[in-house]
């Protein structure tokens, strides 16, 4: 599965930079995060419950940073196992944009699933990957955005 997207973050990219790499500000962020810690300079581990139609999972995994330019983009390389529910693994390009006192955030992501999860469709798990990454980033705008709304002029 791919994805992509562009999200708007009223703060500057300096500021958003540093709640990407901040793991308690990453915890509060992503829907059904349960822990989050760094495990080393550019790796972390943690785990995430998640609900999918009828199948309920927590998936224990790691994160790592790959292509670091340091406050502009990086690479997230993830994998984690759910258990009987699979396994799921991927990776997104994410590349922070200034604009004006603001920040478009750019990503591109690709995912691979296995086990139950997989059987679940592909139309579901588009659906919940997509409701997902949109709660994310009211989340992240919540935390370091100075408007709650920033893609309203």
């Amino acid at each position: 599965m791919d994805f992509d997207g562009e999200h708007k973050i009223a703060a500057p990219p300096a500021r958003v930079w540093q709640a990407l790499n901040d793991p308690t500000v990453l915890a509060a962020c992503v829907p059904g995060c349960e822990s989050l810690e760094r495990a080393a300079p550019l790796a972390y581990t943690g785990t995430v419950a998640i609900r999918v139609g009828s199948l309920a999972a927590r998936f224990a995994g790691t994160l790592t940073l790959e292509d670091v330019i340091e406050a502009e983009a990086y690479t997230l390389k993830g994998q984690g196992r759910g258990g009987i529910a699979g396994f799921v693994g991927g990776s997104a390009r994410v590349v922070l944009i200034d604009d004006g006192g603001a920040t478009v955030l750019r990503w591109t992501a690709s995912a691979q699933i296995g086990g139950r999860l997989a059987a679940v469709g592909g139309r579901l798990l588009h659906g919940f990957a997509s409701k997902a990454a949109a709660e994310f980033f009211r989340r992240l705008n919540e935390e370091v955005g100075s408007q709650p709304d920033c893609t309203r002029n």
